[in-house]
């Protein structure tokens, strides 16, 4: 298949080297939500060409992550798999003239790069590789010396109209003409991924802005491999802005925190990730979704800003109680389980409303059924003991309310706060009357006395 096709195809292509974190998911979920928007084809391309730092490990890492967040691919593939045709088609690109052998080494060009600086020139490549004379580069070789491969640029301007970003123009005589080949053969990402582009029929690539200025390089890579392998025009570019904190500073230092597998870790649920990650940089207010269609259904490049996406872990972690104060039981019952949480549904339904991640139901797990005596104060001693006797069986907390209101003379918080701070030792959380008849009445009385229950 090659890029002539209509049917919208994206690829989101990690790398098995790390954990998948915050901005890997945003550009993998910006090409799924795009992919199920024009119902296309989303595929996971794993760029494993670096042999020695991938692993299984890791790159099944990727897959379970992307899993769990729902986003499921419907085609896969590694480039470890596919070296030959990457073999091939450099030799193509050699013979059209557009790949030729530099021998400096990286001594020498940091040396050049120095020169050029002093004499106020830009940094880049001066192609003194390609004056060569056969017999230069066989004493290259004879000193030990092994070539890494160039691309070569036409110097001209290369422009697209990016779906974010809009009307985009790099001069290529600006940039160096980059390596595709390393000296000892492997290749970079460029050859491969350009190649697999083409193969795989990619008709949109969606990634993040720190690529704009590699896409005038990389559509000349298109072009030169388009003609010989039959395809059309190359990709529709969208460079999405970079992820940074809320303060706006960088992320890099958090990758770890912010990996998938911590976050989940730190009992995170999927759509508040998602959700998050959909709505920051956009013209949307950042709220909480329930399912990924809903995400599919809101989703525009039209609505992505240029400024950069602020990640929040407040806003994160607020996304997540809203999502759990709508969670049904069945949906949590497992980890509730496992956490040995008692009460069953009567009990979620009771506290998810004042829960941040499904673990904090342990702590109120804990507060209504641990042996533990209440706060109370000795101003409040003989009202609670009166609470203690006018307590029925029941456990009916506005009947207990109503009936106190007769008994005493205490009224507003003077009436329910000592009541909440006797029977669950907090001055906060969820409505009295659900706690109350899970507690049980030997429990509450016990309690409202100043016992241990």
């Amino acid at each position: 298949m090659t890029s002539s096709t209509t049917q919208t195809r994206v690829r989101f292509a990690p790398s098995p080297t790390g954990k998948l974190h915050v901005g890997n998911v945003r550009t993998a979920l910006m090409n799924v939500l795009h992919a199920r928007k024009s119902g296309g084809t989303f595929i996971l391309r794993i760029d494993d060409t670096d042999t020695t730092r991938g692993s299984a490990e890791l790159e099944q890492g990727l897959k379970d992550d992307l899993s769990w967040l729902g986003l499921h691919w419907q085609e896969t593939f590694n480039q470890s798999d596919r070296f030959k045709l990457y073999d091939e088609a450099a030799e193509k690109l050699k013979d059209m003239g557009l790949l030729y052998p530099a021998y400096d080494t990286s001594e020498e060009l940091d040396r050049q790069r120095k020169l050029q600086a002093v004499k106020g020139k830009p940094p880049i490549y001066d192609r003194r590789a390609l004056e060569l004379t056969d017999a230069q580069k066989a004493a290259y070789e004879a000193e030990g010396r092994q070539p890494h491969w160039r691309f070569k640029l036409s110097g001209q301007s290369v422009s697209w109209t990016d779906m974010v970003r809009g009307e985009q123009s790099i001069e290529t005589s600006s940039i160096s003409d980059p390596v595709l080949i390393r000296g000892d053969g492997t290749y970079l990402y460029t050859l491969p991924s350009v190649f697999d582009d083409i193969e795989s029929g990619i008709t949109h690539v969606i990634r993040g802005e720190d690529h704009v200025t590699n896409s005038g390089a990389q559509i000349e890579i298109f072009r030169a491999l388009q003609g010989d392998m039959g395809g059309g025009t190359e990709p529709r570019f969208a460079h999405t802005p970079l992820l940074v904190d809320k303060d706006g500073g960088k992320l890099s230092k958090r990758l770890d925190s912010l990996s998938m597998r911590q976050l989940r870790e730190d009992g995170y649920e999927p759509m508040a990730i998602l959700s998050l990650l959909a709505k920051i940089g956009t013209s949307d207010p950042v709220e909480e979704r329930f399912t990924l269609k809903q995400l599919v259904e809101e989703f525009s490049f039209d609505k992505i800003g240029r400024a950069p996406a602020r990640f929040d872990d407040d806003e994160l972690r607020g996304l997540n109680a809203k999502i759990l104060h709508e969670t049904p039981y069945a949906q949590v019952k497992d980890r509730l389980d496992a956490l040995g949480v008692a009460g069953g549904e009567a009990f979620w339904l009771a506290i998810r409303d004042n829960i941040d991640v499904v673990d904090d139901a342990a702590g109120w797990n804990t507060i209504l059924f641990a042996p533990m005596a209440g706060l109370i104060d000795a101003d409040d001693k003989t009202f609670c003991d009166t609470a203690a006797e006018l307590l029925s069986d029941e456990t009916d907390w506005s009947g207990l309310i109503k009936t106190l209101k007769a008994h005493t003379d205490r009224k507003g918080k003077g009436l329910f706060m000592p009541l909440r701070k006797a029977l669950t030792g907090r001055n906060h959380g969820p409505e009295m009357g659900p706690l109350l008849s899970l507690m049980g009445p030997e429990r509450a009385r016990a309690r409202l006395r100043g016992e241990t229950a």
